[in-house]
Parts: C-alpha cells; sequence; structure tokens
C-alpha cells in the first residue's frame, strides 16, 4: 500500500504540472492585456509599458512560467489585478464556503440516495421502485441552473423561507445544497439499487436468511455494507468536484466560493487568479481521487494494490 501511495504521488506531481503549464499558455493566449486590465481603462500607454515591464509580462513565456513555477513552490502564486490582494488570500478566504457548501450537498445527496436506493433494491419492480426510479430520472434530467432559480421563486420569494441568495445566514446554504445534492442523490439511489440488486442474491446473503436473522438485519449487517463501496467512491468524486467550485450553483445563489471566485477571474481576465483556481482545483482533485482510492481498500479488504 505504501508504494502504491508513493507512485500515485507522483503521478499526482507530474498531473500537477501538466494542468499548470496548459493553464499558463492558454491563459496568456487570451487577447486581453494583462497589464491593461492591471493599470485600468484609463490608463496611458506608457503606464501601461510600465506595468507590463514591472510584471514580466515583457519576458518570453517560457522564462515567465519558469518564474511562476518558482514562486509557486513558496506558496507565491501572484496578485491578483483585479482584487489587489495575493492570490492564496483570495482563495483562502472563499474556501471554507465552498467547503461548507460541499459538506452540505454530499449530505443532502446521501440523505435522498440511500434511503431511495433501499427501498428500490428490496422491493423491486415495485410501485415504489417504480415511482422512485422516476423520480431519480427527473432529478437526473433537471440541470442545475434552472432547478436554482426554480428553488429561489418558490421558496425565497414566494414562500419566503429562506434568503435570496448569498451567505447572509446559515439557513442560506440550504437551497444551494438542495440543488447540489438533488441529481447526485438520485444517482446514488440507481447506483446503491443496482448494487444491492446484486449483494442481495450472493449465496452469504441466503446463508444469513436462512440462520433466522431479520430482514432488517441482513440488509442493514450484510448487504449495505457491502454494497455501498461504489457509493464511497462516487462521494470521493463529488467532493473532489464540489471543493474545486460549483461555478453554476454558486453564481445562481451568489456564493462566495471558489468557484464564483474562478467565473469572476476568467470575466476580469485575472491571469494570476485564473491559475490559482484552476491549480487549486487540480491538487484538491488528485489528492481526493488518492484518498479514495485507500478508502476503497480499507472499506473492501479484497481490494490489493501491488
Amino acid at each position: 500500500m505504501g508504494a502504491y501511495i508513493v507512485r500515485r504521488l507522483l503521478l499526482a506531481v507530474l498531473v500537477i504540472a501538466g494542468v499548470s503549464m496548459l493553464t499558463f499558455i492558454l491563459a496568456y493566449m487570451v487577447p486581453a492585456d494583462p497589464a491593461r486590465v492591471y493599470a485600468g481603462s484609463n490608463a496611458s500607454a506608457q503606464t501601461v509599458a510600465s506595468i507590463r515591464h514591472q510584471l514580466g509580462l515583457d519576458r518570453p513565456l517560457l522564462i515567465q512560467y519558469v518564474d511562476y513555477v518558482g514562486r509557486a513552490l513558496h506558496g507565491d502564486f501572484g496578485m491578483s489585478y483585479r482584487l489587489q490582494t495575493p492570490v492564496f488570500t483570495a482563495i483562502s478566504s472563499r474556501f471554507p464556503y465552498t467547503l461548507a457548501l460541499a459538506a452540505a450537498g454530499i449530505f443532502v445527496e446521501l440523505l435522498i440516495g440511500i434511503p431511495i436506493g433501499i427501498v428500490s433494491a428490496v422491493r423491486p419492480r415495485s410501485w415504489l421502485d417504480r415511482s422512485a426510479m422516476g423520480f431519480a430520472m427527473l432529478g437526473v434530467a433537471a440541470p442545475q441552473f434552472w432547478l436554482g432559480l426554480v428553488l429561489l421563486y418558490t421558496f425565497g420569494y414566494v414562500w419566503p423561507i429562506f434568503p435570496l441568495g448569498l451567505a447572509q445566514s446559515p439557513s442560506s446554504i440550504v437551497l444551494p445544497a438542495v440543488t447540489v445534492g438533488l441529481s447526485g442523490g438520485v444517482w446514488y439511489a440507481r447506483v446503491l439499487r443496482s448494487s444491492m440488486l446484486d449483494t442481495l442474491g450472493a449465496e452469504y446473503i441466503r446463508s444469513a436468511r436462512a440462520k433466522g436473522l431479520g430482514r432488517f438485519t441482513v440488509i442493514m449487517r450484510h448487504a449495505l455494507p457491502n454494497a455501498i463501496t461504489p457509493i464511497v467512491t462516487q462521494i470521493g468524486l463529488d467532493m473532489a468536484y464540489f471543493l474545486g467550485g460549483i461555478v453554476v450553483v454558486e453564481s445562481v445563489f451568489g456564493w462566495p466560493g471558489v468557484g464564483q471566485l474562478a467565473y469572476q477571474a476568467i470575466q476580469n481576465d485575472d491571469i494570476p487568479l485564473i491559475m490559482g483556481t484552476v491549480l487549486f482545483s487540480a491538487v484538491l482533485i488528485v489528492l481526493v481521487n488518492i484518498l479514495v482510492d485507500v478508502l476503497y481498500a480499507v472499506l473492501n479488504p479484497r481490494v490489493v494494490y501491488s
């Protein structure tokens, strides 16, 4: 296991290096002039040229990239052109909001997916199963931006139960979390149903029933722990995706997370902030994927990494 983790970490370094290089090249291929963005629209050409020199933007692209990597390895990701604050500070101030939304979204996914998946598997082809799977299809098909707007209008305006966006109070996270978690929850339900059906037909489940164990005990203590492994894998992937910033949902609700920060950086041609948010997301996705692989082996002793 230790050798496997070391190999994955070395591969992660290569992946992050590739992401940084590709993002850097694409960012500087954009027609917008970063020096003009930094100086403002009313700055003179001489001022813009001076700022371009101060920022090192008049040097060859390769030299700029090597310099950026050297500073990034020391924790310096540059200064945001628009916010006039260090990129790391800007991201770290938004990350707690993204973390809270990611955790709440995962909670909603599990709250929806596990009960529906179990009920559908226990009573296959019943009206409960068909109704649950019909709901699952609707949940997967509903776009997040549309669902978010419907929830805002219904529960923020028509029935003002929750705030109309922004992080005004603890209840502000409810509607964004439901928007994030609904589509994932119904997907969890379908995955768990399929996995549970396979597990319930296994020999050890029939043996447990033959020993006289109750139906609830067989399902919760024997079937579910073995069937839930795909859900654990999907949770890790979702958490990595959510922590990188949920751009659509954060924009709809005005949630001050990393996703909205990245969207604003793209709008403003803020290259250091674009680089910072992309690298931040890439690091989180890679690390969470490694953690999921390790957790998968812990939950299922039959999985052995050579």
